[in-house]
């Protein structure tokens, strides 16, 4: 999209988090012409780090300035070094004991980084939105699967839903698979809507030899998963598969657009 707005930039705030041991760095954009006394929707994203490649401040800005999306507070956590242990699913780690500190994760969103959140801006608690990028995206997933009375929607970017207990080398099958094992025997989250995103290039592997690259079909199994709990595609599940995207910041930013307006458009 072509930008015609000037952006509002990213605020950088730290928090101290008990759960990570450890500051942790957030940039925070606040609304165009934001007012104080005004509860805006709050969107989080993992890998706030990543906001400037993204291009985030021009994108929402400009999606704001022109009226497609309403005001929204956006906020990104700064991902560290130990972000391969500290992204994943909380419930348990991968085969290779990756995401054994996705527990803490989770305890720093809904018990730390929240309150202080609405500490500072007014939230509107009936619309706050997670979403993520690769393995923040997986994050952001399982968060919002298990704090549905926290979060409304969630955004997953070439979301790393390959995350598995087994090793492909080591007798796996896609039983393997962590999220999706959480989705299929996890109770049915009322209200929850899901939004996934997918390149046709994320990568090369095609670990059963289908055709299709592991990515698109981890994603489009894990949406199968949600249909067969009773959430309707289109309706509380959506899927934008973009030709020739790769997994990188380029191509996530080109789906920022449609995520944006597909979460804040409307209620």
């Amino acid at each position: 999209m072509s930008f015609s707005h000037k952006p509002v930039f990213p605020i950088a705030r730290k928090v101290f988090s008990v759960f990570l041991e450890r500051e942790v760095t957030l940039s925070v954009i606040q609304p165009i012409n934001f007012d104080p006394a005004c509860a805006y929707p709050l969107v989080l994203f993992n890998d706030g780090q990543d906001f400037e490649g993204l291009g985030m401040s021009q994108i929402i800005s400009q999606l704001q300035s022109d009226g497609e999306i309403d005001p929204v507070l956006v906020v990104g956590i700064h991902a560290n070094y130990d972000r391969i242990y500290e992204y994943g699913v909380a419930a348990e780690a991968d085969y290779a004991g990756r995401g054994n500190r996705a527990g803490a994760t989770s305890d720093f969103v809904t018990k730390e980084l929240l309150p202080f959140i609405n500490d500072e801006y007014h939230v509107a608690r009936d619309h706050i939105v997670y979403a993520g990028f690769s393995l923040g995206g997986l994050m952001a997933l399982d968060i919002v699967w298990n704090n549905p009375g926290i979060f409304s929607k969630t955004g997953v970017f070439s979301g790393a839903l390959w995350w598995r207990k087994r090793a492909l080398h080591d007798g796996y099958d896609d039983s393997d698979r962590i999220m999706h094992t959480q989705l299929r025997h996890g109770e049915v989250k009322q209200n929850l809507k899901f939004w996934f995103q997918c390149g046709s290039l994320d990568e090369y592997d095609d670990r059963d030899g289908d055709g299709v690259i592991d990515s698109i079909q981890d994603t489009l199994e894990c949406i199968a998963i949600l249909e067969k709990k009773g959430y309707a595609w289109n309706r509380e599940v959506f899927y934008k598969e973009i030709a020739l995207g790769e997994h990188n910041l380029d191509t996530w930013s080109e789906a920022l657009p449609d995520f944006f307006k597909w979460a804040f458009s409307e209620k």
